[in-house]
């Protein structure tokens, strides 16, 4: 049985479930151990005992892949319907805003960097020696020739600050329970998009991110492709971002080392370590 859209309150929202029998699959409502089922004027909604609201899953899928701090080794392909490159690069957090990406390979690419700072972002090329500060509405702009825009690398938290977060189904499936929850940007946030969709796992892992247009079309995804366990946590190895409009351009990051609540310091966020290559 497929639940109807309901108006769901904080802790209200509406359950899709679906069980799997030899070659027959059945959709129906049943009670979970953090889930209570009830009955509203003939809708089916659905009580959340974890009381987690959607703003807390997107900050626990934030840190998830950050922790307190963090250091990454990461591998990133680029494909193009005629050519491909591959590069490394180096990632520390620290926070939920602070970041510091290098490239370590290939050797042209060796030495790039982009800092971020709270609500500033620096670029770095060694090429040329010079640091060049991006305004905030350049964040969302491609990174480094890939898919991914400067807030995917950098985590960003805009999610929680510029947008709206609404809990609108959840997924009980053979594999677990998938929430997904939309982010409409607030009025007038500096923000591109018209709507982003995530879906994520109840262990917090992303399994997919959407974002639409200002005319609600989709516009390019990131999809988990494989998931992994570094440093005791559960995150996603990799990840694959797509652009509607050409399937076959898309950039995926791969995860080969992270270690998090390690001890960085403070110097690491800074103009200085941005140019400091060793």
């Amino acid at each position: 049985m497929r639940v109807r859209p309901c108006t769901f309150t904080l802790y209200h929202v509406c359950i899709k479930t679906r069980f799997k029998s030899g070659l027959t699959t059945m959709k129906g409502i049943v009670p979970i151990a953090l889930v209570a089922v009830v009955s509203l004027g003939g809708e089916l909604l659905v009580a959340n005992e974890s009381d987690l609201t959607a703003e807390e899953l997107v900050a626990r899928v934030l840190d998830q892949t950050r922790g307190l701090s963090s250091y990454s080794e990461l591998t990133m392909t680029i494909h193009r319907p005629d050519w491909q490159r591959t590069s490394s690069f180096l990632v520390w957090t620290q926070g939920r805003e602070d970041a510091l990406i290098r490239f370590t390979a290939p050797a042209r690419d060796a030495g790039l960097a982009t800092l971020r700072k709270g609500e500033r972002m620096w670029t770095y090329s060694p090429k040329i020696q010079r640091t060049v500060r991006l305004p905030k509405s350049m964040m969302s702009q491609d990174w480094a020739g890939s898919d991914f825009s400067y807030n995917d690398l950098a985590r960003s938290d805009d999610l929680l600050n510029q947008y709206s977060l609404s809990l609108t189904e959840i997924d009980i499936t053979d594999d677990g329970t998938v929430y997904t929850i939309e982010a409409v940007p607030k009025e007038n946030a500096a923000i591109v998009w018209g709507k982003e969709v995530l879906e994520l796992r109840d262990d917090f892992v992303l399994l997919k991110h959407s974002y639409f247009d200002q005319e609600m079309v989709l516009v390019k995804w990131l999809e988990t492709l494989e998931i992994d366990e570094f440093d005791g946590r559960t995150i996603p190895k990799r990840m694959r971002i797509t652009k509607s409009e050409a399937h076959d351009r898309w950039t995926e990051i791969v995860y080969e080392e992270a270690d998090f609540d390690i001890d960085i310091p403070d110097s690491k966020f800074t103009l200085f370590a941005l140019r400091d290559s060793g």
